[in-house]
């Protein structure tokens, strides 16, 4: 049995979630000042290097600028963070942020046929045959949630193939706030990963080399599932 130690949070990662949740929910606004370290340290019962180590965390994930000599003020996160925010932006307060799926089902129907376009032109032959043990696997699995990690699974080996690292960082991050949610949407799911023809369509699309074929064979794959997570969306 390989257990390992249970290491508690630090004193700044608990200052810093504080900040965060702060800024995301909108208690702290743009333009906001914050209180000053020795403040901070006060109200949280914590030590002032403590809240330095903090700040600095929520300074470079672009939430507050510090000026010196003045006062460190919040920034709007939707035009100064990055990506990495996602995965905390789609669930606060335990509650699915409904205008964040959407943009994630946005970004997946924008992205992917332009990954498979460029897996296409930029093909391997060990692509190929990830591909097809992937397809294989996916047609083999009967549980919905394993139907869909092997279906993110074939497209992480697109990505690879496409040799983008700007699509493989934000297929990154997009996957990492898509994976809680795979039970909750494994009924929405299932008409889309139960399509074993469409994915050995875009295989083969990639395989012979034809950038427009695997475009389209990637969004005739991805607009049925989003259509409908789409629609259900609106339910909510």
């Amino acid at each position: 049995m390989a257990l390992q130690p249970v290491h508690r949070r630090s004193v700044p990662e608990d200052v810093f979630e504080q900040i965060l949740a702060e800024v995301l929910s909108g208690e702290m606004q743009p333009g906001e000042s914050l209180p000053s370290e020795r403040r901070l340290a006060e109200v949280l019962g914590v030590s002032r290097p403590a809240v330095r180590e903090a700040l600095k965390r929520v300074v470079a994930a672009g939430l507050v600028e510090v000026r010196q000599g003045d006062a460190t003020t919040v920034r709007d996160f939707r035009r100064h963070a990055g990506l990495d925010l996602l995965p905390r932006l789609l669930i606060r307060d335990h509650q699915l942020d409904v205008s964040v799926v959407r943009s994630i089902l946005e970004a997946r129907l924008h992205n992917g046929p332009k990954v498979a376009e460029l897996a296409a032109q930029r093909r391997s032959s060990d692509l190929i045959e990830r591909l097809t043990d992937t397809i294989e696997a996916l047609e083999g699995a009967t549980d919905a949630v394993e139907q869909q990690q092997h279906a993110m699974a074939f497209w992480d080996h697109i990505v690879d193939g496409a040799d983008s690292i700007v699509f493989r960082l934000m297929f990154n991050t997009l996957r990492t706030a898509y994976e809680p949610a795979l039970p909750a949407l494994a009924t929405l799911m299932a008409a889309e990963v139960g399509r074993i023809e469409s994915y050995r369509d875009l295989a083969a699309a990639i395989a012979a080399g034809d950038p427009g074929a695997a475009e389209a064979a990637a969004r005739r794959l991805l607009e049925p599932a989003t259509a409908a997570l789409m629609a259900a969306l609106t339910e909510i």
